[in-house]
């Protein structure tokens, strides 16, 4: 299916993926927000899983293999032109992830790719999602997903790399 002016919305993943007081961002190469800051992730692909196509796009856009966790979030993001017609569809599913090996690198439609800190996000331009979830989970505001981070011990029951919500 072609991406731009698409006859569909297009369902694709992203990885939020924490480390302490630091969250990994990497910045777009291509359109649609080429030049902004967000999560790794993109299209799922026919026959992929969700979770499946974190763990493809996260390493292919950043060389970090990655433990899939919760969903963090889901988002609708439409883009149309100035005639009114959709440009861009996209439904993203966002889950917590944390890294479980790989070295950070950036790679395949990114330019860059890094850890960052809240004292970090100003100097960024980050889409407007990825941006207020960032914030809200390093701390700067209240918001449903404040204190959630990857869960320190996952067990069988919750699975590797799971998440929880800390009290």
């Amino acid at each position: 299916m072609k991406r731009e002016y698409p006859v569909a919305p297009i369902v694709a993943v992203g990885a939020v993926i924490l480390d302490g007081d630091r969250i990994l961002l990497i910045r777009r190469d291509r359109e649609p927000a080429r030049g902004r800051w967000t999560f790794p992730g993109g299209a799922v692909e026919l026959g992929e899983s969700l979770e499946e196509a974190v763990r493809r796009e996260a390493f292919e856009e950043t060389g970090l293999r990655v433990a899939v966790g919760e969903v963090a979030t889901v988002i609708d993001r439409v883009e149309r032109d100035g005639a009114g017609r959709v440009r861009y569809h996209y439904v993203i599913v966002d889950y917590f992830a944390r890294a479980v090996g790989g070295t950070l690198q950036p790679a395949s439609d990114v330019s860059d790719a890094r850890w960052v800190g809240l004292e970090e996000l100003d100097s960024l331009e980050l889409t407007e999602k990825a941006g207020a979830l960032a914030r809200e989970l390093l701390g700067e505001r209240d918001g449903p997903h404040k204190g959630v981070t990857p869960h320190p011990n996952p067990s069988p029951a919750r699975g590797r790399g799971a998440v929880s919500r800390l009290p």
